[in-house]
């Protein structure tokens, strides 16, 4: 498997919500995900549904991008490739990987640099 297969006429979603990524006293059952482990519970959530109170840190104004193809668990490379191609602009990353597929959050500045970098990989960028 190779990930360029994968790229190549690939369809990303950009969500139109600006999320936040929180780290919180408590999870959300209407936020995009709850991830809890020992340490801490972080909530990525669209911003306008999140109670500050709940909040410990709060990084706000993140895209969140869906790889909206099957991504099968044996594919090595996919996010090191999208990774190092936004890295090399300077752009920073939350990535999130659900059973078939990645999502990638990116800060709102960045938007635009993020869609024409994953576009020059071949992928098709849809907005919601």
């Amino acid at each position: 498997m190779n990930p360029e297969d994968y790229f190549r006429n690939g369809k990303v979603n950009v969500w139109k919500e600006d999320f936040a990524v929180v780290k919180s006293k408590r999870s959300y059952p209407d936020a995009f995900a709850n991830i809890i482990d020992k340490n801490e519970t972080t909530v990525i959530i669209d911003q306008s549904k999140f109670n500050n109170k709940d909040a410990i840190e709060i990084e706000k104004d993140w895209k969140i991008l869906t790889f909206d193809m099957i991504l099968p668990f044996g594919l090595i490379g996919f996010m090191a490739k999208v990774s190092q191609v936004l890295a090399d602009e300077k752009i920073s990353i939350f990535a999130i990987s659900a059973y078939s597929t990645d999502h990638i959050l990116v800060k709102e500045k960045d938007l635009s640099k993020a869609i024409k970098k994953l576009e020059s990989l071949g992928c098709i960028i849809e907005k919601k």
